[in-house]
């Protein structure tokens, strides 16, 4: 990690990213709950609110809609991706280069990478490339490290969990985003597995509001520095709502219960709007 690489992604050193690669990595069935998330000016218009750090998206969405947001939102360049229709062993395709990412205005990139996978060294060799890439553009590195593939038994042992937080660090992402482990005790193992590289958890599927407060919370008492987000957020009617209790957690660092309550505010206010 290079000091100073994650500020435009972060406020006060924390980090919530709102992630918007889903229509390539899952397709059109994760917006059929909220059916405005498939158009990417909706979340983008979520992605102003003040708790969100940086939106996540590929480049098609990038180039078609970021110039319209560059004041008000930080890009997060997610440059490698691929469908739910691959079937293979698990891979992930580089679909843009750092440098037409810095020229569309990216503060940081994003990237995918699967140990355990039997690409898992192709994709470290990209990876490689990339990193220095964004180096020479003064660009943050953000992980997306997930073990999978046929080397992998069970990606959601916390060793395993961890072994993903210390790959981010070997080979140079500035934060690693992994999955909750289920604890905070091997939350914090995670995190520490990291040393110097920052540390958020993914969202994952939808839950309730108290549900996913909660999971926010453990992983942020437990050393973590924020966030990386999708379902969680634009599959809710009142996506804002929920930033609320969330910048409450991450940036203000109260409990649960006054996060719930400032979701409810924001509800209650929003039907009298």
């Amino acid at each position: 990690m290079i000091p100073g690489a994650t500020d435009p992604i972060s406020r006060d050193g924390k980090l919530l990213i709102l992630a918007y690669d889903h229509g390539l990595e899952h397709g059109p069935v994760d917006f059929e709950a909220v059916p405005e998330s498939m158009n990417p000016e909706h979340v983008f218009d979520v992605a102003t609110h003040d708790a969100v750090t940086a939106l996540a998206v590929g480049k098609g969405v990038a180039e078609a809609h970021y110039p319209d947001y560059e004041e008000e939102v930080n890009l997060l360049a997610k440059i490698n991706g691929t469908s739910n229709l691959w079937m293979g062993e698990h891979d992930s395709a580089v679909n843009w280069s750092v440098e037409y990412a810095d020229e569309l205005g990216a503060d940081a990139i994003g990237f995918t990478l699967y140990g355990g996978s039997n690409h898992e060294v192709e994709m470290a060799e990209e990876f490689a490339e990339a990193q220095e890439e964004a180096r020479d553009r003064d660009m943050g590195v953000v992980m997306w490290s997930y073990p999978r593939g046929q080397g992998v038994k069970n990606d959601t042992k916390p060793s395993v969990i961890s072994y993903a937080a210390r790959l981010g660090l070997e080979l140079g992402a500035d934060v690693a985003k992994i999955k909750y482990p289920g604890d905070p005790e091997a939350m914090a193992h995670a995190c520490d597995a990291a040393a110097s590289t920052d540390v958020v958890m993914s969202g994952g599927s939808k839950a309730s509001d108290e549900a996913f407060l909660s999971t926010v919370k453990e992983a942020m008492d437990a050393g973590a520095k924020g966030l990386a987000v999708g379902r969680n957020v634009f599959q809710r009617e009142n996506p804002e709502a929920l930033l609320d209790g969330l910048e409450k957690i991450i940036f203000e660092e109260t409990s649960v219960e006054e996060a719930l309550a400032a979701v409810e505010s924001h509800g209650e206010q929003a039907t009298l709007d």
